[in-house]
C-alpha cells in the first residue's frame, strides 16, 4: 500500500558498501530525465525479499529542506530491487562519474529512509503470491529439485530446469515447479530473432553489458520431453495450472514454432487441462495462428514501447516489425487467445502521453485483454541514452498512467503475473473488442451518461467512476525541487561484481 505523508531521508553508501540514512537531506527521485521528490502516494514500505543495491561510479542527489536546493554527495547512491508483483515508479536520482561501469542487468528503484524502515517508488500490482518464497526452507527446493532429477534421468528438459535453473540460477518459476505449484516454465529456443538491448541471456560480441543474469539453454528439448515436464506439474498443481513456453534462459520462443505446436497438440490430445501460455515478441504471425489451433490459452507479448522507434532501438529485431507484433496480437485474439502485453515499464518514459497514446491504440485496434506491467530490467541512463533524440514529454506518473489505461480501456486487467485462465478465455463476457471493432464513445453518450454538475457547495466532491481504481495522485506533487544544475554524466565500462539474481521473465 502506497504511503501519504512520509519524506524519507536519503539512503547512501560509502565505499565499503555500508548503506545508512543521511540525517538531513531528503530521499530524491528520478523519471526519465526529471529529478523530484517522490509523489506522496507512491511511496511504500520496502516488500519482503527485496534488495538493495549500491551502485557503483554514482554520487547521490539529495535535497535541502531548509534552502530547498538539491545537493550531491560524495557517497554513493543506493538503489532498490523490488519483489516481484510490484512496479518502480521512480529510479534513483544521482550523478555519474565519467568512468562510472554500465549497472547489470536489474530494475533500480528508488528508495529512502523513515521511521526506522526503507521506503521504495512503487506499486504492488498484482496480489498473487506466487514468487514469495517466505516461510519455505531453500532445503526443500534443492530437496524436491534433486528427486526430480533421479525421477527423470533421461529429460533433458527436466535436468535443466533443476539442475540449472533451480539450483543455479534460484529461478522463481523453476522453483515453483519444484514445489508443485503455480506456474511451470517450459523453455525451448537457443535462438532468437530480435537483439534486444536489455537481453537477460545473451549479450552480442562488444556489448556494454558484460554479464547477464543466467545463460541461454545449450539444446532443444523434444515434444516428449516437453509433455513429460507438463504431465508432472498437472498432477501436482491441480487446482490451477500453467505452463508457459518462452523463459529468460532462452531466445524466441517462435523460432521452436512447430515444436510447441506439437507438445501443445500431445498434451491437450491425452486430455491435458489448464492455461498454456507462450511469452514471446510476437514476431511471426502464421506460427501463432498455428500455435493457437494446437490449444493455446494465453499469449504474453514482451513490449516496451508502442511506437515504431523506440521499439525498435530496444528489440533490434531481424526479420519482423511492430507492424508484425500488431498482426500476431490481432490474430491470436480472433482466435480466441488471450492476450496479454508484458509491458517492460520504465518511469518517465513509458508513462508519457506519446507513449500512452500508442499504447491506447494497440490495446483497442488489436484486441489486448490484459497488461503485466513490469519493470525494464536496463540500467536507466544506458536506456535513456539509446532513447535519444526521442520525444516523450512530461512523466503522469504510474498511478495515473495506469487509471487512464483502465478508463479509457474498460474490459483491460492489470497484474504482474500470467493468469489462470483455465484452458480457454471467455473472452467474448470480459467485453474485449475483436480487431478492428473497436469504435470511440459517440460525444452525445458521452454528455449523456455525464454526471450532473455538483451544487456550488459541494465542489469538492468527487462524482466521476473510475471503475474501482483507488490511487489518486496529485498535480503538486513534484513542487519544491529546484530545477537546474544536476545532469547525469556519460559512463561506460564493466560492474564491480556478478551478482547472481535470477532475471528470469516469469
Amino acid at each position: 500500500m502506497a504511503s501519504s505523508n512520509i519524506r524519507p531521508y536519503l539512503v547512501v553508501a560509502d565505499e565499503n558498501g555500508e548503506i545508512y540514512d543521511h540525517p538531513d537531506l531528503l530521499m530524491v527521485c528520478r523519471r526519465g530525465h526529471e529529478f523530484a521528490l517522490p509523489r506522496p502516494d507512491e511511496l511504500m514500505p520496502l516488500p519482503d525479499e527485496s534488495e538493495l543495491f549500491l551502485l557503483p561510479g554514482r554520487r547521490a542527489v539529495g535535497l535541502d529542506p531548509e534552502t530547498g536546493e538539491a545537493v550531491g554527495m560524495d557517497e554513493l547512491a543506493v538503489a532498490a530491487f523490488a519483489a516481484p508483483a510490484h512496479t518502480l515508479t521512480a529510479h534513483p536520482a544521482y550523478v555519474s562519474e565519467p568512468d562510472a561501469p554500465t549497472l547489470p542487468l536489474f530494475a533500480y528503484g528508488a528508495v529512502g529512509f523513515a521511521n526506522g524502515r526503507f521506503y521504495v517508488c512503487a506499486r504492488r500490482v498484482d496480489e498473487s503470491n506466487r514468487q514469495v518464497f517466505r516461510g519455505i526452507h531453500r532445503k526443500k527446493v534443492e530437496q524436491t529439485a534433486r528427486e526430480l532429477m533421479r525421477r527423470y534421468p533421461d529429460n533433458r528438459l527436466m535436468q535443466h530446469l533443476t539442475a540449472k535453473c533451480a539450483l543455479t540460477y534460484s529461478c522463481p518459476a523453476a522453483r515453483n515447479l519444484c514445489l508443485g505449484r503455480y506456474e511451470a516454465p517450459l523453455p525451448v529456443s537457443r535462438a532468437c530473432n530480435a537483439r534486444c538491448v536489455g537481453c537477460i541471456s545473451q549479450q552480442e560480441a562488444g556489448s556494454r553489458i558484460c554479464a547477464t543474469p543466467q545463460n541461454r539453454m545449450a539444446f532443444t528439448p523434444t515434444a516428449p520431453e516437453i509433455v513429460e515436464v507438463m504431465r508432472h506439474h498437472a498432477r501436482n498443481e491441480v487446482r490451477e495450472p500453467v505452463f508457459s513456453f518462452g523463459q529468460g534462459c532462452e531466445g524466441e520462443p517462435l523460432t521452436e514454432a512447430p515444436l510447441i505446436e506439437e507438445a501443445v497438440r500431445l498434451f491437450r490430445a491425452e486430455g491435458g487441462r489448464g492455461t498454456v501460455n507462450l511469452n514471446s515478441n510476437a514476431s511471426l504471425p502464421g506460427a501463432v495462428e498455428r500455435i493457437a489451433k494446437a490449444g493455446l490459452t494465453s499469449l504474453r507479448v514482451s513490449l516496451n514501447s508502442a511506437r515504431e522507434e523506440p521499439y525498435t532501438r530496444y528489440y533490434r529485431p531481424h526479420g519482423y516489425t511492430l507492424a508484425d507484433v500488431r498482426d500476431s496480437i490481432a490474430t491470436a485474439r480472433r482466435g480466441g487467445v488471450f492476450v496479454s502485453l508484458n509491458l517492460l515499464y520504465f518511469p518517465g518514459v513509458t508513462d508519457t502521453e506519446p507513449e500512452l497514446e500508442a499504447l491506447l491504440d494497440m490495446i483497442r485496434t488489436c484486441g489486448v485483454s490484459f497488461i503485466q506491467l513490469r519493470n525494464l530490467n536496463i540500467d536507466p541512463e544506458m536506456y535513456l541514452e539509446l532513447l535519444k533524440g526521442v520525444e516523450f514529454g512530461p512523466s503522469m506518473g504510474l498511478v495515473n498512467f495506469r487509471k487512464r489505461l483502465r478508463r479509457e480501456c474498460p474490459w483491460l486487467g492489470f497484474g504482474y503475473f500470467n493468469p489462470y485462465l483455465g484452458d480457454r478465455a471467455e473472452l467474448t463476457e470480459r467485453g474485449v473488442p475483436m480487431p478492428g471493432e473497436w469504435r470511440p464513445t459517440p460525444l452525445a453518450d458521452l454528455l449523456r451518461d455525464a454526471p450532473e454538475a455538483e451544487p456550488d457547495g459541494d465542489r469538492n466532491a468527487t462524482t466521476e467512476d473510475l471503475s474501482g481504481v483507488e490511487d489518486t495522485e496529485p498535480d503538486d506533487a513534484d513542487e519544491g525541487l529546484p530545477q537546474g544544475h544536476l545532469e547525469p554524466g556519460p559512463h561506460d565500462g564493466v560492474p564491480d561484481d556478478d551478482d547472481q539474481a535470477c532475471g528470469c521473465e516469469d
